[in-house]
């Protein structure tokens, strides 16, 4: 072995003789064996569960999904779905349902996608999914694709608590509201660099433009512009992202 490698190690192993140091270096070498045979197939799954022993749930787990291109799925997740398909270091975390209804349309996450505890993903009757790299997720969203698409573009945020729904029942009169066909006015789009706050409700038909930006508890039932601020139900826009720069702008001594 290189005589500089060699000392390298040394000063490497030098460096972590606290225990706190020493533990928190054993569990990442466990964490990174394990993680290696991660998938969706059983011993996948397996060496997902053992990867996790000794890490810290919720935000501490999203870094496993970094140890393998195919990511990281809890193993109290449920994946019920032949047309997922996953990009590079997907984090998938505890107890998030990703089902597939009769009919379906695929579910494509892309690279870095991260889906927190208990998200429920549910497709059919040509419904899909699509999610844009980069992009989070929080606690206990739903995404229900049923008759159009559900579309996510890039590095989106979207707080707990948000649902989308790209279809409605009919309502007409004679007939009971269970029996109601389903009808859809296009789908949900919601493009780049988008905030979802917490609890938004975003409805069938809806266009969300880049870069804008959606108040806690709004619910989205028309087409929102670029940049913009829109809060209230039904979510109107307020102003515009570019309004709050000019509003900073401090006068030069020289005004």
């Amino acid at each position: 072995m290189d005589r500089s490698l060699t000392q390298n190690i040394w000063t490497q192993i030098g460096k972590i003789r606290q225990p706190d140091k020493l533990l928190s270096f054993l569990v990442t070498i466990w964490s990174r064996f394990w993680m290696k045979f991660a998938g969706l197939g059983y011993f996948g799954r397996l060496a997902t569960w053992l990867a996790t022993w000794f890490i810290p749930p919720y935000y501490e787990r999203r870094r496993l999904a970094q140890y393998n291109s195919k990511g990281y799925i809890a193993p109290s997740a449920t994946v019920y779905h032949s047309q997922l398909k996953l990009g590079a270091n997907v984090f998938i975390s505890d107890r998030v349902l990703i089902f597939e209804d009769r009919n379906s349309g695929s579910v494509q996450l892309g690279d870095r996608v991260r889906l927190h505890q208990d998200i429920c993903i549910q497709t059919g009757n040509g419904g899909s999914l699509q999610i844009g790299e980069n992009t989070s997720v929080q606690p206990r969203c739903q995404f229900s694709a049923y008759k159009s698409a559900i579309q996510i573009g890039s590095n989106v945020l979207i707080a707990p608590n948000c649902a989308f729904y790209p279809y409605d029942h009919a309502i007409a009169p004679d007939l009971p509201i269970a029996k109601q066909p389903l009808q859809t006015k296009g789908g949900i789009a919601i493009e780049d660099d988008v905030w979802l706050g917490f609890g938004v409700i975003v409805l069938d038909g809806v266009r969300i433009g880049k870069g804008a930006v959606i108040g806690a508890g709004a619910v989205v039932t028309q087409d929102i512009p670029e940049g913009a601020i829109a809060l209230g139900v039904p979510a109107r826009v307020v102003k515009l992202r570019s309004s709050l720069a000019e509003s900073n702008l401090v006068p030069s001594p020289s005004n």
